[in-house]
Formats: C-alpha cells, structure tokens, sequence
C-alpha cells in the first residue's frame, strides 16, 4: 500500500501474528481463530458507514477475513473481495461461509485451488495469488485514479521518496 503511486488514505489492518514473518504455522493458526476480526477492527478505528474495507484472501474460507467482511458490512460498510472463488470452492469452509459470499464486490483472481502452478500437470510450486492480488490492486487504483480525475478530483496519492519534492508531497498526505 504505501509504494509510489499508492492510495495514502489506505491503513492496513492486521495483526503482526497474522504475518508469516512470525512462521507459517503461527500465521496460519492466527488466521484461523475466530473473532480476530472484529478486535482488529476496533483496534484499528474503523467507522463502519465511512470506510470502504478490501480484503485479501486467496480461499476466502477462514475466519479471519470471513469475519473481517462480515463485520463491516454489518457495521454499514462496503467490502471489495480480492479472492479466488475457484479456490474457495476446493477448500474447507472454516467459517461457515466464504469471503467472497460476504463481500459487495468480488474481484475473481481467478487462481486455482491450492495456489500453486507449476508443473502444469501436478502443481507443488509458483503461487499465483501474490501476482493476481498486486495486479488487481494496482488496477483497481488505476479505475479509482480515472473515475476521481473525470469527476475534477485529486486523490491523495504518495509519490517516491527518492525523488526530488517527494518527500514534501507525502507529508501532506499524513
């Protein structure tokens, strides 16, 4: 999110056991356990009604991000999906239903099952899902930099640091 070109009105919410930097067993577990979302939330001030919560999530079947959409929505907000429902289809329902189910707006990565993708005939290997969430991503920011400039207004968007102004134009984005 906060790359040259990103959307600075964007916050991250997370929590740092939800990282895999912590260990992937840790992360997945994390992901798993009911009612992370909802404290994370909080945590984090989110104004049902005002934001516009994204969610990340390859399966869509854990609690975390079910639960992440389920809240907002029920707290008046819109949820953008960035998900595989292909995925979601081969995997188990770990909260009962999936993200994409809970969301406004679902942007299909059109990922398989299982993430990987090579070799073709037996995948074990390449994950698509981090390519598929970036390429939406930034397609997404392109739709919202059209839609913002056709209606006369200026996002607030962050430029490099490691270029001359930078600096100054991102400290009117804090």
């Amino acid at each position: 999110f906060y790359r040259a070109g990103g959307l600075a009105a964007v916050r991250p919410l997370y929590h740092p056991d939800l990282l895999p930097l912590h260990g992937a067993v840790p992360s997945t577990r994390t992901e798993r356990r009911s009612g992370l979302a909802e404290e994370v939330l909080t945590d984090a001030g989110f104004r049902g009604g005002v934001d516009v919560l994204v969610v990340f999530s390859n399966s869509g079947v854990n609690p975390y991000p079910v639960e992440l959409a389920r809240t907002a929505r029920a707290a008046g907000s819109s949820v953008i999906a960035i998900t595989s429902p292909a995925a979601s289809a081969d995997a188990p329902k770990r909260a009962g239903t999936t993200l994409a189910e809970e969301a406004d707006i679902v942007l299909d990565t059109l990922v398989p099952g299982g993430d990987a993708s090579y070799p073709p005939t037996a995948p074990v290997t390449a994950p698509l899902s981090s390519l598929a969430n970036a390429f939406l991503w930034n397609t997404l920011l392109v739709e919202l930099f059209d839609l913002a400039e056709t209606e006369g207004l200026e996002l607030p968007l962050w430029r490099s640091s490691n270029t001359v102004g930078g600096d100054e134009a991102n400290a009117a984005n804090l």
